[in-house]
């Protein structure tokens, strides 16, 4: 599901690359057609303009006319020999006087100037006049080329958001396909040990009744019931638990006293506490599954040999339980990896403790749990409660 997942992430991220290649790539195109038709056009017009200002009576002016009246969308600037504004057409602007208008003109002129946007045309006449009958023509591109040079970035923008919009599609289509997984599996694993639990209870009260003074049957009630915990947990998961005030620092003694006892005598277990009562809002038993895992993953990285210490502070409004051990360490770039469902470096399990882990602190306790630090002397991982 995942490298499903993965490829079609990758899909997506090149079909999109393509359409945006092969946007911007006929979109300038287009613009360099119509840049170059509108600059056709300014040449003509800017003729046109020229025709009429060396007309006299007997001219017959109405082609030149159509011409001239035809520009009703490209910005022109006629300016004579001397650089003054003659005449302009489709530029719109605001100015309190005619001395600020002219001024913007001439500034916008020059603009274009610079930037090649001119057209000159040298008078033809034989009169003395004919320098100063040179006209240069500044314009601008139309509206329309403004809005077809931008289009194909706000299109590739478009494109963009689509393939996150899917991205993220698919990977809550892929959550809400794992949280089903890990749902049913959940209940069908407590719905399954439900008989045998069941059936090892009656047999131990009848070892019990038996053999009264026997000190290894209390040992294996214990086993049971905590059996019998790890069904429930198993049942709980997919429904909100109810939440209730517990005394956060016998939750985490109660699992540091079962772990120790069924660890070797080479793995040392220490809690660093506050001194005052820290009450916390709670599945009692999903949360010592959480100090659970932490503490058989942290025995397993350290294979047996090593310390693990608790230390409980508090952070502002934010409990925070570290959990640091003497292991092997875990690679910066798996920091996240590790809550992958099955991921896993052991040769036995499913790589589901994890990832489990942090639904119970995310979803059900609004906390969260992650990798702190690590280096091939240990590593630290940190849960966050709310306290508010």
């Amino acid at each position: 599901m995942h490298d499903r997942i993965k490829q079609l992430k990758i899909v997506l991220v090149i079909s999109a690359v393509i359409i945006a290649i092969a946007s911007l790539a006929v979109s300038h195109t287009l613009v360099g057609d119509l840049s170059r038709k509108e600059r056709a056009n300014m040449e003509v017009w800017a003729e046109a303009m020229h025709a009429f200002s060396d007309a006299d009576e007997q001219t017959d002016l109405t082609l030149v006319l159509r011409v001239i009246n035809g520009n009703d969308y490209i910005p022109v600037i006629v300016l004579s020999g001397q650089n003054e504004v003659v005449d302009y057409r489709n530029i719109n602007f605001e100015a309190p006087t005619a001395a600020d208008s002219l001024a913007y003109i001439q500034n916008y002129a020059q603009q274009l100037i610079d930037k090649g946007n001119v057209i000159e045309i040298s008078g033809v006449s034989d009169s003395p006049m004919a320098e100063s009958m040179n006209l240069r023509v500044a314009y601008d591109e139309s509206l329309m080329l403004q809005r077809l040079t931008h289009y194909p970035y706000v299109q590739l923008g478009v494109i963009c958001l689509f393939v996150v919009v899917a991205i993220f599609a698919l990977l809550a289509s892929k959550r809400a396909e794992q949280d089903k997984v890990w749902v049913g599996l959940s209940r069908e694993t407590a719905h399954q040990l439900g008989t045998p639990i069941s059936s090892l209870m009656a047999w131990t009260e009848v070892l019990r009744e038996t053999y009264p003074s026997d000190a290894l049957i209390a040992e294996m009630g214990s086993d049971v019931k905590r059996l019998q915990l790890i069904a429930e947990r198993f049942s709980k998961i997919g429904s909100k638990p109810e939440l209730k005030p517990e005394n956060i620092c016998e939750v985490i003694e109660r699992v540091v006293s079962y772990i120790g006892k069924r660890t070797s005598d080479k793995v040392r277990i220490t809690c660093s506490f506050p001194d005052d009562i820290v009450m916390v809002k709670l599945s009692a038993s999903l949360f010592e599954w959480v100090i659970e895992n932490l503490c058989k993953n942290a025995i397993d990285a350290m294979q047996g040999e090593g310390h693990i210490n608790l230390y409980l502070y508090r952070q502002a409004d934010t409990l925070k339980l570290e959990v640091s051990d003497t292991g092997k360490g875990i690679p910066k770039n798996k920091f996240k990896t590790v809550f992958r469902p099955g991921y896993t470096t052991k040769k036995r399990g499913w790589g589901l403790g994890l990832s489990l882990a942090k639904r119970i602190m995310k979803e059900y306790h609004r906390g969260n749990i992650y990798v702190k630090s690590s280096s091939p002397k240990g590593t630290t991982f940190c849960i966050d409660l709310r306290l508010k």
